[in-house]
């Protein structure tokens, strides 16, 4: 009879013998397996795997080379772990096939792949990738115009949420190729992409962008203008600076708070982007302070550098790195574009935490867009936060790259910080704080552009502390030739044309709505004619822009504009109203001693409505009302010649030499008739004279016809009594006397001199008619407000509203009755 003990003893044994089987089997089929994995022809298996990858992916996929699988000893593992290898796989010659109605065959290509997976997290359904190694891929995206296009896959539907998750760690490649063919943008590129070879702290990429920047800019707006730019920008930084070093000082203490109890930090990307290089700004610490990622305690004592210290804790993380470098070559909307640019690491947007850098300086036409800074939510790729740098020879081209509508300017240099948030279908961005050079004047503000279902808004507020007002030519089209072909305007104004025949780009008005102030707050004008400054709301909706107001001072008086352009039809219809208000005669002529005692104003209305798609056209066509009356002035043809009225001052001088001619007032009334304007009354009141002027002036041919007659005040004596005459265009007007009336009192001063010797002097005798203007009862009359007939309506004249009868008394009388002696 067995003893328990000896059953039990039997027992073990038989459990031993059997574990120690079971680990023998173990053994020789993890041997098997290792010799069958080892020596296994992978190839085989290429056709399961292209098969399970195509149908993942919803387009063919294909391993053209070789399949392989090893195993390599785990990496960076201790103890045990340290005993479990990792499998190896790679292949080569990897192909994804684009659809079938695609340019090329495939949309990508890789020459080879090859990765290591971790085994044990394979039990909890986790796929850990150390790293991955991708040797020269290349993808070969394209878009149609219908929309089509070949990123987008159709994988099969899936039967619920996957229970395994990919964590991959690092990916490095030798060198990668992007093609893009985009019918819808009209862009055809292709960017190389490449690692830097060692890592390039942002703020390092940041002074190296302001430098080039700052250079390039030189190149559009001059030294001059890129000194005075980068004077601009320095002061602009400073001004941040403090800003935000008071933001700093109130939020340190519970900054290191968060950071003791969280152990966590942000890196200081606003720091850079804020601040710039503000060491040229007038603190180098500054910029030592931002390139180490120093803790914003000492940032901030190093001045610009404390603009992000309310934002970052007491540990300041190291700023982020750029380790992959771009470049770009081709076309965008038929216009060459190029550049270069650097990017983070591209497993750093799986970091919510840490800025996703970006830079990129890229040349677009005549264009030039340079951008420092990063990606402040990279996992959803939600915004952005850069210092950017933008110039060209005019604004409107921007239109092309970024579908804001601007106007046609001089040449421009801007240079602010850019942030933004994207949402699909209401993203904002905002150019914020920028400065800026646009031909000779300095530009200044906050743009900020919201994206909205039925069009875009732009809105924002622009200052100039020094306008030149020369810059603002381009907007309607009246800068000179060259300035026009600089900026690439095809549009040839004819030689004996003044006013601008440059069309109006109103397509572009109902892509974008706006709504910008913009102030001048002093105007530089050559000459003397003292416009002291200027403010301009611009409001476009759905394609009519408004001027409400547009508003000049001038001589210590105002000139205000209320314009309105409809461009949402062809042609064009605009309705304008204008008033003139006190403008101080001595101040429009402040260097003349004569006018400084001149108490006299300028005031005057006007209304008119007009149809036509430039500013030449709109004039052809305009129907209203002119009105203007001058009181108690002095001139003289010194003061004409200073002017630069060519046309007044020949008149002055045949009527009145070289004396000086006091003013009692001057009233004119206009009636614009299908681009005619004919005086209802046009006159002046001297000390001696009072002078009626009628005839029409033509806008349509910018054609002169007018025609002057001296109506002299007292008996006078010797006098060849002669109207005068303005003829021709507004670029080559001319100025004489009516022959045929000077002719007709020559024989009649021939003719009476054979009846009587004596009598021959009565044409020469000049007699009073005594009746001035009603000066009083002109500026009366001028509070009634000049009316227009809706854009493209003709204007019928309206006698209740015209100037009174009596001014126009004096042209009633002998015509010609002349004040030169």
């Amino acid at each position: 009879m067995m003893s328990p003990q000896s059953g039990a003893r039997g027992v073990g044994r038989t459990l031993a013998r059997i574990f120690a089987w079971l680990v023998l089997i173990v053994a020789i089929l993890g041997a098997g397996l290792a010799v069958f994995i080892l020596n296994f022809d992978w190839n085989h298996a290429k056709p399961w795997v292209n098969e399970k990858v195509s149908e993942a992916i919803g387009r063919p996929f294909a391993i053209q080379g070789d399949l392989k699988v090893g195993w390599r000893a785990p990496v960076g593992e201790t103890g045990w772990h340290a005993w479990v290898p990792w499998p190896r796989f790679s292949a080569t010659q990897i192909a994804v096939a684009n659809p079938a109605w695609a340019r090329t065959p495939q949309f990508a290509t890789l020459d080879e792949i090859d990765f290591e997976v971790m085994v044990l997290p394979l039990l909890v359904h986790d796929i850990v990738i150390p790293a991955i190694n991708l040797v020269n891929p290349s993808i070969d995206a394209e878009r149609l115009a219908d929309g089509r296009n070949n990123w987008t896959f159709n994988p099969p539907p899936s039967s619920g949420p996957s229970t395994w998750k990919l964590n991959l760690h690092s990916i490095a490649f030798a060198k990668g190729i992007v093609a893009l063919d985009d019918q819808q943008t009209k862009t055809d590129v292709q960017v190389t992409i490449d690692l830097l070879g060692r890592g390039i702290p942002l703020g390092e990429v940041m002074r190296q962008q302001e430098e080039a920047a700052r250079s390039e800019s030189a190149k559009t707006i001059g030294r001059a203008g890129a000194r005075q730019l980068a004077q601009q920008a320095q002061k602009q930084q400073a001004s941040e600076a403090a800003a935000a070093s008071a933001a700093a000082a109130s939020a340190a203490s519970a900054a290191s708070t968060a950071s003791a109890a969280s152990g966590a930090s942000a890196p200081g990307v606003a720091n850079a982007v804020n601040a710039g290089n503000a060491g040229k700004a007038g603190n180098a610490a500054t910029s030592a302070a931002t390139a180490s990622g120093a803790a914003p305690a000492s940032a901030a004592s190093a001045g610009a550098a404390a603009s992000a210290a309310s934002a970052v804790p007491a540990k300041v993380a190291a700023e982020p790195f750029y380790a992959i470098g771009w470049t770009l070559k081709g076309t965008y909307k038929q216009a060459p574009i190029s550049g270069t640019g650097k990017l983070g690491g591209v497993l750093a947007l799986q970091d919510a935490k840490r800025p996703f850098p970006l830079q990129a300086d890229v040349r677009a036409g005549d264009m030039h867009i340079a951008l420092v800074g990063a990606l402040t939510d990279p996992t959803h790729l939600a915004a952005v936060d850069l210092r950017l740098w933008l110039r060209g020879e005019s604004m409107a081209h921007l239109y092309n790259l970024t579908g804001v509508t601007l106007p046609e300017t001089p040449p421009y240099a801007t240079e602010g910080r850019f942030v933004g948030q994207f949402h699909p279908g209401a993203s904002e961005f905002r150019y914020e704080n920028f400065t800026g050079r646009v031909g000779g004047s300095d530009l200044n503000g906050t743009l900020t552009y919201v994206q909205r279902e039925s069009r875009p808004l732009l809105k924002g507020e622009l200052t100039s502390n020094l306008l030149q007002f020369s810059d603002l030519a381009p907007i309607i089209g009246a800068d000179s030739k060259a300035s026009k072909a600089k900026r690439g305007d095809v549009v040839k104004q004819p030689a004996g044309r003044v006013l601008p025949v440059e069309p109006f780009r109103t397509d572009r008005w109902r892509a974008i709505d706006a709504d910008v102030a913009f102030t001048g707050k002093r105007i530089v004008k050559q000459g003397s004619l003292p416009i002291s400054e200027l403010y301009a709301h611009v409001v476009m909706t759905d394609g009519v822009l408004s001027l409400d107001p547009l508003r000049f001072g001038v001589a210590g008086g105002t000139l205000a504009t209320r314009l309105t352009l409809d461009g949402s039809g062809t042609p064009l219809k605009a309705r304008g109203t204008a008033q003139a208000r006190h403008l101080k005669l001595k101040q429009l002529f402040p260097n003349f001693k004569t006018m400084q005692s001149a108490l006299g104003e300028v005031n005057g209305d006007a209304s008119l409505s007009a149809t036509g798609n430039s500013p030449a056209s709109l004039a052809a066509t305009s129907n209203g009302e002119v009105k203007g009356l001058v009181t108690q002035g002095t001139i003289s043809r010194l003061l004409m010649e200073a002017a630069g009225l060519n046309v007044a001052n020949v008149v002055y001088e045949k009527m009145f030499g070289n004396r000086d001619v006091n003013i009692n007032c001057a009233a004119a009334d206009f009636v614009a008739t299908d681009g005619v304007l004919n005086p209802r009354v046009f006159a002046l009141d001297t000390g001696d004279a009072v002078i009626d002027i009628d005839g029409p002036i033509d806008l349509r041919d910018e054609s002169l016809d007018l025609r002057i007659h001296p109506h002299t005040k007292g008996f006078r004596v010797f006098s060849l009594r002669s109207p005068l005459y303005v003829k021709g265009t507004f670029k080559n007007p001319r100025v004489g006397v009516d022959a045929a009336a000077l002719a007709l009192r020559g024989g009649a001063m021939i003719g009476l001199g054979i009846i009587n010797p004596l009598a021959a002097f009565i044409p020469l005798i000049a007699p009073s008619k005594n009746q001035p203007l009603p000066c009083d009862e002109l500026f009366a009359q001028l509070r009634k407000r000049p009316i227009a007939p809706p854009p493209g309506q003709k204007m019928h004249a309206s006698p209740g509203n015209a100037l009174p009868a009596a001014s126009r008394a004096g042209s009633a009388g002998t015509s010609g009755n002349s004040s030169k002696r």
